[in-house]
């Protein structure tokens, strides 16, 4: 038994296959680089937010026309859905990542356990992100420039935390669909970024077009 399988029968994680991106140090570095996004991106939030509570006339750096606007955004009931502004959970969640990534980058070793709860974690972030995407485009009707700094740190962050867990048997998927996964990876982050700018396009197209009826 080599080394990484020693390490993965403690750890009750079986090695099988993977890219080099789920490796401790890449994948440290991932978490690191997507959490330091995010992490800086809603603690811009927090700052902007604390100064219109503070002066409800307070014009945030993103607000830039009436379809971009952070300002705007954090008026509407979305932006605090569960009593408390959203962005404070980001804060505190992209912190955790960030301290995850620098522990796999030091060498720290994590349980099974573990493992699934950081996909719960990340899963639930990716779902409460895909639905703050869909009330900015199809009911608010307006960007938050941070916010989409969020998104598109959360694409990667879940994709491939995903991957990782597949590849080590904490989400169970027959092999040759792991395999495919674990070589689709930053395929699957492209079309997703894709997926986005195009419907950000489509939804705004009156704007792009001129013809805006908002």
């Amino acid at each position: 038994m080599d080394d990484a399988q020693a390490r993965s029968a403690r750890l009750n994680t079986p090695v099988r296959f993977g890219p080099s991106t789920i490796r401790d140090v890449p994948f440290g570095w991932l978490l690191l680089i997507t959490g330091t996004v995010g992490w800086i991106a809603s603690g811009v939030l927090v700052l902007e937010k604390l100064a219109v509570l503070q002066d409800p006339d307070h014009t945030t750096v993103c607000d830039v026309n009436p379809w971009i606007s952070c300002g705007q955004v954090m008026q509407r009931w979305q932006s605090s859905l569960f009593g408390f502004p959203n962005m404070f959970i980001g804060i505190v969640a992209f912190a955790v990542i960030i301290t995850v990534g620098m522990a796999l980058l030091s060498g720290a070793t994590f349980a099974r356990w573990f493992w699934a709860g950081l996909q719960a974690g990340v899963t639930l972030g990716f779902i409460f992100v895909v639905w703050l995407w869909s009330q900015a485009l199809y009911d608010i009707h307006i960007l938050c420039p941070f916010c989409m700094i969020v998104w598109a740190a959360m694409i990667p962050l879940f994709v491939w935390v995903t991957i990782r867990n597949i590849t080590a048997g904490i989400i169970p998927v027959p092999s040759g669909a792991a395999r495919i996964l674990g070589d689709s990876g930053w395929i699957i982050v492209a079309l997703l970024y894709v997926a986005v700018i195009a419907s950000i396009f489509f939804a705004f197209i009156q704007v792009f077009a001129g013809t805006s009826g908002f």
